[in-house]
């Protein structure tokens, strides 16, 4: 072989192996569709607004609109954990606060609301499930799903390390019930203690957790959700949430 060739070849050759490196280490860095990473933070206090220097620690996943039509406004969530719990911030565009300011327990999801489901044992068919609105009341329920009978339970003793600690606010206006604003977000820290006796808590590096985060919209009288991972009937379909990685 000519020695010009010789050495297009070895160029050639050359380059494939630094693409085949770069892809490589792109496709480390980048978690897999239906996975979010979780990395560890010590415990802070929760705002609403996300400021805290802890949230650099990681990236914003979206929560893509569940269907073509509806309002559309983009919304997102990031997830960090603790020796003592884990903390969730959703943020996201809106233009109205549409809420009548529903206590605490009550049916929140009929209004604007964030969601997360937690599924921390996949050997049960036992969940938690969240749920926030933008002036701060929340519905914390434990899920059983038994061959697709729902029903939720509410906390004994809910309070103490069994609290959960939340925040909201709004961005563009009052935080107050049908408030014109440009968005709004939640802070959430839902300790370990509250989520006993369901298995695989706490986590530690390496555990999997499976989880969805929802939220629910209702702006110009249109009733508009969006799902991290696709559902088909309802929020409760459990085997098709995505998978918390711990690091």
């Amino acid at each position: 072989m000519a020695p010009f060739k010789s050495q297009a070849l070895a160029f050639f050759l050359a380059l494939l192996s630094v693409r085949a490196v770069e892809g490589e280490n792109i496709e480390k860095d980048k978690a897999p569709a239906g996975v979010a990473r979780v990395r560890p933070t010590e415990d802070f206090e929760v705002t609403g607004d996300g400021k805290h220097d802890a949230w650099k620690k990681t990236d914003w996943v979206a929560i893509p609109r569940k269907t073509k039509a509806g309002l559309p406004y983009e919304t997102r969530f990031k997830v960090l954990y603790s020796p003592k719990g884990l903390y969730v911030l959703f943020d996201g565009v809106d233009k109205t606060l549409t809420t009548t300011g529903r206590k605490d327990f009550e049916n929140l999801w009929e209004e604007d609301v964030f969601e997360v489901f937690l599924w921390t044992d996949e050997r049960h068919p036992v969940y938690f499930e969240y749920e926030i609105s933008p002036l701060g009341y929340e519905l914390p329920i434990l899920v059983p799903n038994i061959d697709g009978t729902i029903m939720g339970w509410l906390p004994w003793h809910y309070d103490g390390p069994r609290k959960i600690r939340k925040a909201t606010s709004a961005t563009g206006g009052k935080k107050e019930s049908q408030a014109a604003v440009t968005g709004w977000s939640a802070e959430i820290f839902i300790p370990y203690e509250l989520l006993q006796p369901l298995k695989n808590v706490p986590p530690k590096p390496g555990t999997k957790w499976r989880a969805n985060f929802y939220r629910m919209d209702y702006d110009d009288g249109k009733h508009t959700m969006w799902t991290w991972q696709p559902i088909e009937i309802n929020f409760h379909e459990y085997k098709k949430f995505g998978t918390l990685v711990f690091e």
